[in-house]
């Protein structure tokens, strides 16, 4: 087999170029203008993904469908691990000290709950999937790990994983009627929901409804966020010249909120590009999926757009105000390790798959 990028993962290559490329700049100005330290370990896990995506794009994509399974049995296994006698970061018990990496499991469950639903349901024949019974393991596999997530606790994380199951098994053939009845039931229970919250999780969405009820405790990040993404404007304060960012009133600048350093130093302009290159890359994932008959593979790129779509809507919405802070990082441009293999692995697959499908596999 000639091992060579089709000419359409070339495109992705080209969208994740200028995107990294700005998460670079982002981190180093979220830095303070310097190499050490986080902004140095960005580009070192930038390279670390580029390596993994890489490894993948040259595997069997067969491999995936064989052992998805297995890899989703690993991943939560380590979430109860993680649960039981993981490190604590920032009020949370997520991470699994690995010594050389800090190995959170919530972000590789995102990618393995994927494979598990599609090698489910891609043996399954379409009759057998109008029938409800058929949808109950998937809804386990969805809620188990979403629980364990939840505990930790990690809302955020636990609500994306069940938005992007749920997508999985709608498009799967799960019976519009039902899932539409479900759906509406689930919104009617959300008040009892808020008996099951942490307190700061309800500070979260009190701080979203009034963000100045708390202006210097709760409500200071979403405040601060608001202030910044304002005053970039339209072309941005310049280049390691936010305010915000730079005198340390925006908190999580090199996590959760790198896209309000990005608005403040580049303006509006800044952001909008950032919003292109997402909204490409995310038609790229949803383009590829359509084009495959094979169902593992069509649910499973499927399910990688809805991922990567969710994180970003989630993330810039908080960022802006319209969604409450849950600590959902942006794809390729937050710090963070796990995210940023778990986003590079996800383009892997979507280069192995088309360059498998040219080759016949698949």
């Amino acid at each position: 087999m000639k091992r060579s990028f089709p000419n359409e993962s070339k495109i992705l290559l080209a969208l994740l170029f200028f995107l990294l490329l700005i998460s670079i700049l982002g981190q180093y100005s979220a830095s303070g203008g310097l190499w050490e330290g986080q902004a140095l370990r960005h580009i070192m896990r930038i390279f670390l993904g580029i390596a993994l995506a890489a490894y993948i794009f040259f595997t069997d994509f067969r491999f995936w469908n064989n052992y998805a399974y297995l890899l989703y049995a690993f991943v939560l296994v380590s979430l109860a691990i993680a649960n039981l006698a993981g490190i604590t970061k920032l009020g949370a018990q997520r991470w699994i000290d690995l010594y050389f990496f800090a190995f959170q499991p919530s972000e590789f469950m995102k990618l393995t709950i994927i494979f598990a639903l599609a090698r489910y349901y891609s043996m399954l024949s379409f009759i057998e999937t109008m029938e409800f019974k058929s949808h109950i393991f998937p809804i386990f596999f969805v809620l188990l790990p979403a629980l364990l997530i939840f505990k930790q606790p990690d809302l955020g994380t636990a609500a994306l994983i069940i938005c992007t199951g749920a997508g999985i098994i709608f498009l799967a053939g799960f019976p519009p009627k039902i899932f539409a009845a479900i759906i509406g039931s689930c919104l009617l229970l959300c008040p009892l929901g808020w008996f099951f919250l942490h307190d700061y999780q309800r500070n979260r969405i009190l701080t979203f409804v009034d963000p100045d009820r708390d202006s210097l405790g709760a409500g200071y990040h979403i405040l601060q966020s608001k202030i910044a993404v304002g005053s970039g404007r339209l072309w941005g304060r310049g280049f390691l010249q936010g305010t915000q960012s730079k005198l340390n009133f925006l908190p999580e600048k090199n996590t959760d909120f790198i896209f309000t350093t990005i608005a403040e130093e580049f303006g509006f302009a800044g952001s909008l590009t950032v919003l292109f290159l997402f909204i490409l890359i995310c038609y790229y994932f949803f383009w590829v999926a359509s084009i495959f008959r094979n169902k593992f593979t069509k649910l499973l790129c499927y399910g990688l757009g809805m991922l990567l779509f969710s994180h970003v809507f989630v993330n810039i919405a908080m960022a802006i105000g319209l969604l409450p802070v849950v600590g959902i990082p942006l794809p390729f441009l937050s710090y963070g390790g796990s995210s940023m293999i778990t986003f590079m692995i996800s383009c892997g697959l979507l280069m192995s798959s088309l360059k498998q499908k040219k080759s016949g596999i698949v």
